[in-house]
């Protein structure tokens, strides 16, 4: 099973006299990154919090935001009445005093320091325990986004290799009749150049064979299809994370690619490295978004 580092969850439901909705959005990443925003008294549980995104999510940038939805008997605040009263006072006789309208001392009155705070209070044990179900929800239901995700990234992927596949199969059909024209040409040059009765069969077919084992691409290929058929393996193993390990078998399937490049000296072939190449940075750019 293969799953994305992209998704979105969400899940509310109420916790005593609270309601709450999560909302979890994920994408790729490096590392496990958390961008967390909550309610100030639900800040004492936040490393509990933190600890469970972790667990559950593996890997990627993921953004959460805790928020509390009103009920008749939520008290997301507290009003400090005696300090507002004292401030009216005070306001009103100002007013009165510059014979100016006292209409809208209230919106000014909740706006001074210390009338309206948060409120002190927090979640009890027992509250916690349910929230933390709240929490679970929304991590499951981005993780189930994640898997769907997750099915297109795998066909995408297999894809790619299999492209590769054929065409490193077209390089392995191509490879004997590349050292056919390779030893052709260099005959050729040779008769042309110094005369067929003026060098030596022996040490030409010593020199070839030399040759022809420097520029010989059949140990990557032999690498290449390995390295795609344990590709493959991996990306239909179990283990949810393997974003990276999927990631470093590519960087060796780009290193056989570039070998054969460069050892290659034939059109054709180069036209199939090209290819390879092209599938390879559409593996690489889709292989970011694996967990």
């Amino acid at each position: 099973m293969l799953k994305s580092m992209t998704g979105f969850g969400r899940a509310e439901q109420t916790v005593g006299d609270k309601t709450f909705l999560v909302d979890i959005k994920s994408l790729n990443g490096k590392q496990f990154d958390l961008q967390l925003k909550m309610p100030a008294f639900i800040k004492p549980f936040e490393f509990e919090i933190r600890k469970v995104l972790s667990e559950k999510l593996g890997r990627g940038t993921v953004d959460c935001m805790i928020n509390l939805k009103e009920t008749g008997n939520a008290k997301p605040i507290s009003i400090n009445t005696d300090l507002a009263k004292a401030y009216y006072k005070s306001l009103a006789a100002l007013s009165e005093e510059l014979h100016l309208d006292a209409s809208n001392i209230l919106s000014t009155l909740v706006k001074l320091p210390e009338v309206i705070t948060p409120t002190s209070e927090t979640l009890t044990d027992e509250e916690w325990e349910q929230f933390k179900k709240v929490l679970e929800a929304a991590v499951e239901n981005l993780n189930e986004h994640r898997i769907d995700e997750g099915k297109s990234l795998h066909s995408e992927l297999q894809l790619r290799i299999d492209n590769i596949l054929s065409q490193q199969q077209k390089v392995a059909e191509l490879e004997p009749l590349r050292q056919q024209k390779i030893r052709e040409g260099i005959t050729r040059l040779l008769e042309e150049n110094v005369g067929k009765e003026n060098y030596d069969n022996n040490r030409l077919e010593q020199e070839l064979i030399y040759y022809i084992e420097k520029i010989d691409i059949t140990e990557e290929q032999v690498r290449l299809k390995n390295h795609c058929d344990y590709f493959t393996t991996i990306l239909n193993e179990d283990d949810d994370s393997k974003g990276k390990k999927l990631s470093f078998i590519l960087q060796e399937i780009g290193r056989e690619i570039n070998t054969t490049g460069a050892k290659a000296y034939d059109a054709t072939i180069q036209k199939c490295v090209v290819l390879m190449k092209d599938e390879l940075e559409k593996a690489k750019e889709q292989v970011l978004n694996v967990l």
